[in-house]
């Protein structure tokens, strides 16, 4: 069954993309429990085992049923469009306790026998404790799952926005919109997003959409956020594919001639926008080197720099993606 959002003339100046350290985190430990998802993160899990194993996920698997309400206080939509980690927690931990009580209560509804559990109990009788205590979990998963990865992940969310905003200029929310996934669809006025289980209708009434991409989510859209939440749309980010990929091979002989064996390889990795970090890694070169031939294969015309957040994305030029695509096919 569908869910709809109806947009007001106000709302399409109050949308909006964002990213979110808390939601990604959220969703790693979401994933972890959910077998279905592994497959798009072999690497991470197997890098990741031992410490998950050292971490009692388990209050947080209490509140994350495989299909229903998961309480939106904790994982609230991005405060702004580049929140750290650090601030969004705080809101966490900074949640009313009533308003907490009364989401972990509807939460633990779909799971049948959940709110019967003794650490449900304990949850919910002390709630204001019980707020802390997952805000503490959720602070000990991002340090221990996902900040060793968060270039590359905040890098991969980045240049989706990127394009994104990009295309938004080029046809328009309601053109972008149906781009974004296959299970959207712009009508009137309206966001129609298939695949739910029930369904309903959300009046944006001014407050406007948050657009946000997401690894972890990967295959999910995830719709909803109420009051006082900003309404918010996840989607799934583009180019997980190469998310873990380890660092790449030899640059292609032709290329290498022409480029140098070095600048050969950082325009050849740039299939989707990243920056001077996660190009680092995936190559294994030092930062300072790539950024060297980041900086020669600018002045060349073969890339293009623009900054997003905290980094700045290179994006092949129609010369570069040229180039490099010629040299794919054997030029």
């Amino acid at each position: 069954m569908p869910f709809h959002f109806r947009f007001g003339e106000d709302d399409f100046l109050r949308c909006r993309f964002a990213l979110s350290p808390l939601w990604e985190t959220h969703q790693a430990v979401r994933t972890l429990n959910r077998p279905d998802r592994h497959g798009y993160h072999p690497r991470w899990l197997r890098r990741t085992r031992a410490a998950a194993d050292g971490l009692d996920l388990a209050p947080l698997w209490l509140l994350m049923p495989r299909r229903g309400y998961s309480p939106d206080w904790l994982a609230p939509p991005p405060i702004g469009p580049a929140a750290t980690f650090e601030e969004e927690i705080a809101v966490v931990r900074g949640t009313d306790p009533v308003r907490a009580r009364a989401d972990t209560a509807r939460a633990l509804a779909d799971t049948p026998g959940a709110a019967e559990s003794p650490l449900a109990r304990d949850l919910l009788a002390g709630t204001e404790r019980g707020v802390l205590l997952l805000a503490d979990l959720l602070e000990a998963a991002w340090h221990a799952l996902v900040e060793p990865y968060w270039p590359r992940l905040r890098t991969l969310l980045e240049a989706d926005i990127a394009y994104h905003s990009r295309r938004l200029a080029e046809v328009g929310l309601g053109g972008l919109l149906p781009e974004i996934d296959r299970r959207f669809a712009w009508s009137a006025g309206t966001l129609t997003v298939t695949g739910r289980h029930e369904e309903e209708v959300q009046d944006l009434d001014g407050q406007g959409l948050v657009l946000m991409p997401s690894a972890f989510s990967w295959p999910d859209v995830v719709t909803g956020f109420e009051p006082p939440w900003q309404p918010t749309l996840v989607y799934p980010v583009r180019g997980i594919g190469g998310l873990w990929a380890e660092p790449a091979g030899r640059a292609p002989d032709a290329l290498a001639r022409l480029l140098g064996r070095g600048r050969a390889a950082v325009l050849a990795a740039l299939d989707e926008p990243a920056g001077t970090t996660v190009l680092a890694h995936r190559l294994g070169l030092a930062a300072s080197s790539v950024s060297a031939h980041l900086s020669v294969l600018r002045d060349a015309g073969l890339l293009t720099a623009r900054r997003y957040g905290h980094q700045v994305l290179y994006e092949r030029t129609p010369l570069g993606t040229a180039l490099a695509a010629g040299e794919e096919a054997g030029c």
